[in-house]
């Protein structure tokens, strides 16, 4: 009898055992797959992060303006952002391209030379049939305060890579005094140029 509960008794032990036994690996097991879903999701953000490139550059006045600004680009899987702020400027549309020369020297801004034209195509709106800059990035409003805000997105732009009809690096941001009328050429008839930022890293 004895020996019936004593067999008894170790069985009991040894099943608790083995139920205690399932139940931690299935909770490591869970956390071990929990680690893997928060390992590959880091894995993921830090190549995004990584394959992300962003410049941010000023903008100072030109023509006895006192037209300033900043610019943000970000370029995130083939596609260049632009976001800006313009302050200064009287209130309405007026034009801002991108131009040939990162050279911001001279007091008329004129040291940047013409628009941005690697293509060699005509002056006009972006994306029409007829053709356009790559530098051709167009008009934006600002309101009574002076500030005018853009944001701007193209596949068309790079942040330094090899193509040269790509790469924006190396030019600079213009913006006029006027709007642009998208069919003079070669730029528009948008009037001075009130402020200037190199695009450089």
């Amino acid at each position: 009898m004895k020996t019936l509960k004593t067999t008894i008794l170790i069985g009991v032990i040894g099943l608790a055992t083995i139920v205690s036994c399932k139940k931690e690996k299935k909770e490591v097991e869970v956390i071990k797959k929990e680690d893997i879903i928060e390992s590959v999701k880091a894995a993921a953000e830090e190549k995004i992060e990584k394959a992300k490139k962003k410049l941010s550059i000023t903008l100072e006045p030109k023509n006895d303006s006192n037209i300033t600004g900043s610019i943000t680009f970000t370029e995130t899987e083939g596609i260049v952002n632009m976001v800006a702020e313009v302050k200064g400027l009287a209130e309405g549309e007026h034009a801002i391209h991108i131009h040939e020369k990162a050279d911001c020297s001279s007091a008329d801004g004129k040291s940047t030379g013409g628009h941005w034209n690697p293509g060699l195509t005509p002056h006009g709106k972006w994306g029409a049939k007829e053709g356009y800059h790559k530098g051709d990035i167009g008009n934006f409003k600002t309101d009574a305060s002076g500030i005018g805000n853009i944001t701007f997105a193209t596949n068309e732009w790079c942040l330094g890579c090899d193509d040269e009809k790509k790469n924006i690096i190396g030019k600079a941001i213009i913006v006029h005094q006027g709007t642009d009328d998208f069919t003079s050429q070669p730029s528009g008839a948008a009037g001075s140029r009130v402020s200037c930022g190199a695009i450089i890293q």
